[in-house]
């Protein structure tokens, strides 16, 4: 059984987290969890529905009454505790990520730490939230201004990163004095449910952190955006998606933060350093089988260079090793499921048929399944849907182009905007391009740019807010103002 991989076989949960208990049946049945790299059942879960997810709101709220009200040392106190546990328990989490989403191992190593750091960040920031005093026009008044938890916190996240994008959400509330509600992707639950007990362990008072589990995301996700006790939605995944959930919470006025769909350009100026570039072109694709809101979508060459880093891109491309993340070596896993891999196949289809060449993969793997090659294809234009929809397979497209301003308007050319990557030695253009290109980040000579040091985010359609940093507090905060009259000059 896979739950003997782990050394401490009491993280694999089989039920809900509601209210500080384990819910491990409901009236509405079970559903199952499987491993995307041999589709082998891993575990029956009870599905959730409208019922669950009332109980799970009406529980943070009451617990939100009294979280609220702990003085922000001790919340951190906690919080921190919470990280340790993470951080003693790396490798059973680690495990997990690889048995329910596929990625390699020392990927799925380097996510629980990426993880871990989010509630290491914000425990220390609990202690930092603070208003202000401003100068009233009257001499007999005081302008304060304060900063309030906002309440019940509802965070649907995605299957590609069940760790990091639940950390992520949960430490900023609960720092700021939060309550919140999490539906992780059906795809996989038990990472978050395995988080929950630590967060159980570690002393998160009951209802003030709970996972409502199954694959009816639609009833649970209806009352999540409609109840009126739930003041914050944070998100993770598709635009489409993202469009339905603002649509939702607009009957009541909720807070949203969206971390939406992502087409992002990575550009290569001939006098790039051409190590680093490939270095660079590979991280910001293949990571996690170029299952990631980030992953370069579109890589930009200029003419000079272009041959040269399509040969070599090829070259490494086809020395990658596809498997089962579990074994030793493998830097590819398999998709998702087979719906994205028949994603991938259509827009390799529709390239090819335009006029791209494939220079490395293009097809499924000897192994099967949701296994795919990765891929790179040459001679791509952005009338083909590869360069127009979010990908989100080990498919790497090249596109070639021959000034500044022709790639800067290329790479616009999109109605999302959530990073973009840029490889230069020029100081001059490094500055001019990142400011011109429309994306809420840009990676300058590197692949890989998130921290929970920094601002997370995305503009145009690719969300709204900011993740991480010292901004992604203000998220789960409101902002009241007292006027005080009446005090008496001297």
């Amino acid at each position: 059984m896979s739950m003997q991989l782990l050394k401490d076989p009491t993280l694999w949960r089989q039920g809900a987290f509601i209210n500080g208990e384990w819910v491990e049946q409901t009236a509405h049945g079970t559903y199952a969890v499987r491993n995307p790299a041999n589709g082998q059942v891993l575990v029956e879960l009870p599905v959730c529905k409208e019922a669950q997810a009332e109980f799970a709101v009406e529980s943070a709220h009451e617990a939100f009454t009294r979280w609220s009200k702990v003085p922000a040392k001790q919340r951190a106190e906690i919080i921190s505790q919470w990280y340790r546990l993470v951080v003693e328990n790396k490798e059973d989490l680690a495990t997990l990520i690889t048995l329910e989403e596929g990625k390699p191992l020392a990927e799925a190593r380097g996510e629980i730490d990426y993880a871990a750091s989010f509630l290491q960040w914000f425990a220390e920031e609990a202690k930092r939230i603070r208003g202000d005093v401003i100068p009233a026009p009257k001499d007999t008044q005081r302008i304060i201004a304060l900063k309030q938890p906002i309440g019940v916190c509802a965070a649907i996240t995605p299957w590609n990163f069940p760790a990091a994008m639940i950390t992520r959400k949960a430490g900023p509330a609960l720092a700021a004095g939060c309550s919140m509600v999490v539906k992780p992707a059906s795809q996989t639950p038990l990472t978050a449910l395995a988080l929950a007990e630590l967060a159980r362990r570690a002393g998160v008072p009951a209802g003030v952190f709970s996972v409502l589990t199954g694959n009816a995301t639609r009833a649970t996700g209806n009352v999540l955006t409609g109840h009126r006790l739930v003041r914050k939605i944070t998100f993770t995944g598709s635009t489409e998606v993202g469009r339905v959930l603002l649509a939702q919470s607009a009957e009541t006025i909720k807070k949203c933060s969206m971390e939406l769909g992502g087409n992002a350009p990575l550009v290569v100026f001939d006098d790039a350093d051409p190590d680093l570039a490939v270095e660079g072109i590979l991280n910001a694709k293949f990571r996690n089988t170029g299952q990631s809101c980030i992953a370069a979508n579109r890589v930009f060459i200029q003419d000079g260079i272009y041959d040269e880093l399509a040969e070599r891109l090829a070259l490494r491309t086809l020395e990658l090793k596809v498997g089962n993340g579990l074994e030793p070596g493998v830097q590819i896993g398999p998709m998702i499921d087979a719906a994205a891999v028949a994603k991938v196949e259509e827009q390799l289809r529709n390239a090819v048929a335009g006029g791209a060449r494939v220079l490395a993969g293009g097809q499924r793997h000897a192994l099967g399944g949701a296994f795919y090659e990765p891929t790179v294809i040459a001679d791509v234009t952005l009338q083909m849907t590869i360069a127009r929809d979010e990908t989100f397979g080990p498919v790497m497209p090249l596109l070639r182009f021959g000034s500044e301003a022709e790639v800067v308007a290329m790479a616009n050319d999109t109605d999302f905007g959530l990073a973009a990557y840029l490889f230069s030695r020029d100081a001059a253009r490094i500055w001019r391009t990142a400011e011109a290109l429309e994306t809420g980040m840009v990676g300058i000579n590197t692949g890989l740019i998130s921290s929970e040091v920094a601002p997370f985010g995305g503009i145009k359609q690719s969300g709204l807010g900011r993740e991480g940093s010292h901004y992604g507090i203000d998220e789960f905060l409101e902002i009241k103002y007292l006027c005080w009259d009446g005090v008496n000059p001297m």
